[in-house]
């Protein structure tokens, strides 16, 4: 384990822990929270381009989504959720796994079906949900958990299905260029015509091209955001035709206006538990 650090959210003090190298499957980030929240605390979930494992290791913590159902236990958060946020109270410890659409294709054996939404873990992988949460809240250390959750990633994207290899080279044009593309060329670029791109996009990662360009963009925005940058600079860098469209698209994601998001404590963590992938994130 890399040495964790503490980071204050909302008004609550949380440790936070991360994988000393990266593993072994590629397109999964890991990171361990542990804290204790004296009152109720809910934080808005700001949307990224991942879906999203919440696993508590203890008693403290649920999540919910727009439809109000809150779930605790093994959860499953799909990608661009909408008003989904997490709820902690008391000792809360929590492993979370955020994974590339492209790979919980394979490790969670559905895509679309998860869009928006809070699915609990046990109804994609049945009985192998209850003895993957039941070792990990048995391990001692979060090293052993990170090991732990790796091995049954891996065992599940070994026996899963893949996406098109058309698909995941669209993705991953989408994340390198931070969501500045043409779906068009792109489309040309794998010999597929726009139709059957949208079609086999939208079945396999969840969102269609357009709205998943648009995630990648709003994500790379927010965290430049978050670090201090104006709104104006911000939007001229990001792709953004200009600050107005840049205040769309952060309200049609975030719900919130650029300022708000700016401070939003959902992303106070993420310069710690999520650092490896910020890159993306950078000017």
């Amino acid at each position: 384990m890399r040495s964790g650090e503490s980071v204050r959210v909302a008004a609550e003090v949380v440790d936070v822990a991360v994988p000393a190298r990266p593993g072994r499957v590629s397109g999964v980030s890991m990171a361990g929270f542990s804290g204790r929240a004296k009152d109720l605390v809910e934080l808005r979930v700001v949307p990224y381009p991942a879906v999203t494992l919440f696993i508590d290791l203890g008693d403290g913590l649920l999540v919910d989504d727009a439809s109000g159902q809150r779930q605790r236990g093994a959860v499953v958060l799909g990608i661009a959720p909408d008003s989904a946020q997490a709820v902690g109270q008391g000792d809360v410890e929590c492993l979370q796994v955020r994974l590339s659409p492209v790979l919980a294709y394979a490790v969670l054996g559905a895509s679309s079906e998860l869009e928006g939404t809070t699915v609990a873990l046990d109804a994609l992988w049945g009985n192998d949900a209850a003895r993957t949460q039941e070792q990990l809240r048995a391990a001692e250390s979060w090293d052993d958990r990170f090991a732990i959750a790796e091995d049954a990633l891996a065992r599940r994207h070994d026996a899963g299905r893949t996406v098109d290899a058309e698909v995941a080279f669209v993705w991953d044009q989408m994340m390198k260029n931070r969501g500045r593309v043409r779906i068009e060329r792109l489309s040309a670029e794998v010999g597929w015509s726009r139709k059957r791109l949208w079609s086999r996009f939208r079945s396999q990662i969840g969102l269609t091209p357009k709205r998943a360009a648009q995630l990648v963009r709003f994500d790379h925005a927010v965290h430049r955001l978050a670090a201090g940058q104006s709104a104006a600079l911000v939007a001229a860098q990001s792709g953004y035709a200009d600050q107005s469209h840049l205040h769309r698209d952060v309200m049609a994601f975030a719900g919130v206006t650029p300022t708000a998001v700016a401070i939003a404590p959902w992303l106070a963590v993420d310069p710690v538990a999520w650092a490896a992938a910020q890159h993306l994130s950078r000017p």
